[in-house]
């Protein structure tokens, strides 16, 4: 159970690339497969992100505990149900989103997650390759559309760093006419 910092669950490709799949927050468990009857193999590996503190249990004494307490168990199908949920939203999000609207959501999504609030907003400290794995989107369309949310005065940039004015408005931000940008 990750008790500070954050975290995150990541798979390695066949080919060798690294795909990030869900940030972690404090109170967040991981490695739930260590509970099963029959050790199995994990399908993703997590990572600290930042500094972290995180409770482990061996497998023998967790499950010793969990026979004792069967809340245990309960709580480890509310955590698969949790998963089937985030699942299903980014394969809908996939199929039914553009990549402007899943930048923002995962904008929105990590600046109330690991987002650290300042006096002028939200900040993340997130590289536009994790944020274009996250989003299902190329490094070089984040760069633009960071680039235009900064001149549009809803964030700012800077290596590795973000800050989030409001993030909420970045779900509401429409994208800039062609007939707005011949003017510019």
């Amino acid at each position: 159970m990750l008790v500070s910092g954050a975290a995150r669950y990541f798979f390695i490709t066949p080919d060798g690339q690294k795909v990030y799949l869900f940030f972690l927050m404090p109170g967040d468990v991981f490695g739930g497969a260590s509970a099963l009857t029959e050790p199995t193999r994990f399908i993703v590996s997590t990572e600290a992100t930042m500094e972290s503190v995180a409770l482990v249990w061996k497998r023998d004494v967790i499950r010793t505990i969990a026979t004792k307490y069967p809340r245990i168990f309960e709580n480890g199908l509310s955590i698969a149900c949790d998963y089937l949920v985030w699942y299903l939203a980014t394969h809908l999000s996939l199929v039914c989103h553009s990549a402007r609207e899943r930048l923002a959501h995962v904008l929105v999504g990590l600046a109330a997650g690991i987002g650290r609030k300042t006096p002028n907003g939200v900040s993340l400290e997130i590289t536009n390759e994790q944020l274009a794995n996250t989003a299902n989107i190329t490094p070089f369309t984040v760069s633009r559309l960071l680039s235009e949310w900064q001149r549009s005065g809803l964030i700012s940039k800077d290596r590795g760093k973000l800050l989030l004015y409001h993030p909420e408005q970045l779900l509401h931000h429409p994208r800039r006419s062609l007939a707005h940008k011949s003017k510019l």
